[in-house]
């Protein structure tokens, strides 16, 4: 087990989905830049360590039917699936570590909130852009949030790193265009205020 998958077994093992401190009752700006994609309700989309989140719900909801969940912990995918109930049945669940993602077919939509942040060492970020290049079709779309410049410095222990549209344009390379981003000041259960920034790209067509 690596490193990453222990601590976040552990993180979902110790704690309830509701009281870690990326709860948010309501996903509202994932699912707004997720619609404003235009995509038809159909096509697939990925939530990148979506864990316990509640995102797959509201899509669900939305009238989304082509969904898929990853995340490298096993017993957060597992809170999802008993919060959802028969609904779970027509989702794709994968547990696995985004950088060793063996990628099955092709997403019209990758959201992640808060993943690629924690990758702190390059090589990684690099295996996470290659997985991203053979997930999201020509013209699909990337949707990312991550903690902003000025932005907490760790998360659940960990370092991670924060980001600015030029950085994170530097590090997904010339085959993505940024078409929007937006500011969120995500208040945590304990009440604390973290800023978060939210990027939406395409992927450009050969």
């Amino acid at each position: 087990m690596s490193d990453r998958k222990s601590h976040w077994e552990n993180v979902y093992a110790e704690k309830s989905p509701l009281d870690v401190s990326w709860y948010q009752k309501e996903p509202t700006v994932s699912l707004e830049l997720i619609q404003e994609t235009g995509i038809a309700r159909d096509v697939a989309i990925i939530d990148v360590g979506g864990g316990a989140s509640v995102l797959v719900d509201r899509l669900q909801e939305e009238g989304y039917s082509n969904l898929a969940v990853l995340d490298v912990s096993e017993n957060a995918l597992t809170s999802a699936r008993k919060r959802l109930g028969e609904a779970a049945e027509s989702i794709e669940w994968i547990a696995v570590d985004v950088t060793e993602f063996d990628v099955p077919h092709s997403f019209s939509v990758w959201h992640d909130r808060a993943v690629f942040h924690f990758l702190t060492d390059a090589s990684d970020r690099k295996k996470y852009v290659d997985v991203l290049s053979r997930a999201i079709r020509p013209g699909g779309h990337l949707i990312i949030a991550a903690f902003a410049i000025g932005g907490p410095e760790k998360c659940s222990g960990l370092d991670i790193v924060q980001y600015d549209a030029g950085k994170l344009c530097a590090e997904l390379g010339p085959d993505f265009e940024l078409l929007e981003e937006r500011s969120e000041v995500h208040v945590t259960p304990a009440n604390a205020q973290q800023q978060f920034i939210y990027f939406r790209f395409t992927r450009k067509t050969p």
